[in-house]
C-alpha cells in the first residue's frame, strides 16, 4: 500500500498511503497487549481499578493508569465518579469499546485454538536456531 520512497505516484497512491499511515497510528493506539486484556477484561462489564488490576494480573498501577487514559481518550472505555468518601471510580466499556470487543474475543479465541501449533512452532524454530 505505501509508495516506496523515491518513486513517482499513481493517482490514488497519495491517499492509500495517508490511509495506511492513518491505520498504522490507530493501530498503535489500541492494539497494544495492556488494551487488549484491559478490554477482554471490561467486556465482562464494569470494574473498578483494582478489580480491573487483579483480573489482568502483571500489570503494574502506573500501566493500568496510562492504558486506561488513552482508551478514554480514544472513546473505547467510559469513567464514572461516585462521589462518595473515598471516591469511587468505575471503568467501562463505551459503546465503540463494545463494537471494538468483537474483534478483541475473536483474537482471543484465535490464540486459544492455535496456541499449541504456535508453541511447536517456536521449538522447531529454536531447535534449528540451535543447530545453525
Amino acid at each position: 500500500m505505501l509508495a516506496q520512497e523515491g518513486t513517482i505516484s499513481k493517482p490514488g497512491e497519495q491517499k492509500d498511503t495517508a490511509t495506511c499511515e492513518h491505520i498504522s497510528r490507530m493501530l498503535s493506539r489500541i492494539c497494544d497487549k495492556w488494551t487488549v486484556l484491559v478490554i477482554r477484561a471490561l467486556g465482562r462489564g464494569p470494574r473498578r481499578f483494582n478489580a480491573l488490576r487483579r483480573d489482568i494480573g502483571e500489570i503494574s498501577q502506573k500501566m493500568l493508569t496510562q492504558t486506561l487514559k488513552e482508551l478514554e481518550e480514544n472513546g473505547l472505555v467510559s469513567r464514572t465518579v461516585t462521589p462518595v468518601t473515598p471516591p469511587q471510580v468505575e471503568y467501562a466499556l463505551t459503546e465503540l469499546g463494545k463494537d471494538f470487543l468483537r474483534p478483541v474475543r475473536a483474537l482471543a479465541t484465535w490464540v486459544a485454538v492455535h496456541s499449541d501449533q504456535i508453541t511447536e512452532a517456536r521449538s522447531v524454530y529454536a531447535e534449528a536456531r540451535i543447530n545453525v
